[in-house]
């Protein structure tokens, strides 16, 4: 029985086969380094960004994608790839130098897709303009950093942009025909489970396309580590995070994709919650439980 609609099965429905990502460095920074928004990032962020999986900035588009394809290539044999600018904001920079990345991101017969990972408040009309224009050769897909509707705790992550800056961006690109994937932190620190179920259910009503869903990560040199270390972010177990996991479910949308439903932070650089480090383990009892309580995707959900 399929559980939920993942990431996997949409592509295999849509491509006709296996899609991987291929994460990329576009060589960008964030308005919440530079002073536009902040100076220190989010708390969560290290000095990768958000893209700690994605390839070192150390050559061009078309070099970043031979490592990365090369990286893959035993688990894809026969498959289509997705270019993934995952590191940091990446459409914080001005719009020939977008072109000219992405372009070429997308020129492989055997890159099927662009995705490209940003935030709400870096979105100005010509970029979305230029995003539409690209989506014509071949799907666009927006990511969207969310993490959270509830104010206190935007605040806590210095996410640095209110949640009408999301609805206005997600309404934006849903009008110039783009593909929307928000990106959620699950056991952000203060947050309730009926509040991290707020944020679920208010991203499965906005009218996006997929949604990730991350446990919170404390990694080595971010401000979170500091707080952890003096016993201020609790994490669950990992019965208690799937657990979790299940409810989100049930209040999503059926028809949306669901693109990920825990994380694996670097290794190198994890300190907590220590179980996610095991990907495989942690994906086998995700399944295993959700065979056991007969979980479905969209069982509680309302349509707004």
């Amino acid at each position: 029985m399929t559980r939920y609609r993942s990431f996997h099965a949409a592509m295999k429905d849509r491509f006709g086969c296996k899609v991987y990502k291929l994460s990329l460095d576009g060589g960008m920074t964030c308005p919440n380094r530079d002073g536009t928004a902040g100076t220190g990032g989010c708390l969560f962020c290290g000095d990768r960004g958000a893209g700690s999986f994605a390839a070192p900035r150390c050559g061009s588009v078309p070099e970043q994608l031979a490592a990365a394809r090369a990286r893959v290539a035993h688990k894809n044999r026969g498959g289509k790839y997705m270019a993934y600018f995952q590191s940091f904001t990446n459409t914080y920079a001005p719009l020939d130098y977008l072109e000219d990345l992405f372009t070429q991101a997308m020129e492989p017969e055997d890159v099927c897709a662009l995705s490209v990972a940003t935030r709400p408040d870096c979105l100005p009309r010509e970029t979305v303009a230029l995003l539409a224009r690209l989506n014509e050769k071949k799907p666009v897909w927006v990511e969207l950093g969310l993490q959270t509707i509830h104010p206190r705790t935007a605040r806590l992550i210095r996410r640095g942009y209110d949640l009408p800056v999301y609805d206005d961006g997600v309404r934006r690109l849903k009008a110039a025909g783009l593909e929307v994937v928000t990106h959620v932190i699950l056991c952000l620190p203060g947050e309730s489970r009926e509040e991290m179920l707020e944020t679920v259910r208010c991203v499965g009503d906005s009218g996006v396309d997929g949604i990730k869903l991350q446990l919170l990560h404390v990694l080595e040199g971010t401000d979170l580590a500091a707080l952890w270390r003096k016993g201020q972010v609790p994490l669950p177990t990992m019965e208690a995070y799937i657990a979790l996991l299940e409810d989100c479910l049930a209040v999503l949308p059926p028809e949306l994709v669901i693109h990920r439903l825990t994380g694996d932070g670097a290794k190198r650089d994890l300190l907590a919650p220590l179980w996610t480090g095991d990907k495989k383990r942690v994906l086998n009892a995700i399944r295993a439980a959700f065979d056991r309580d007969n979980v479905v995707q969209g069982s509680r959900w309302r349509q707004p």
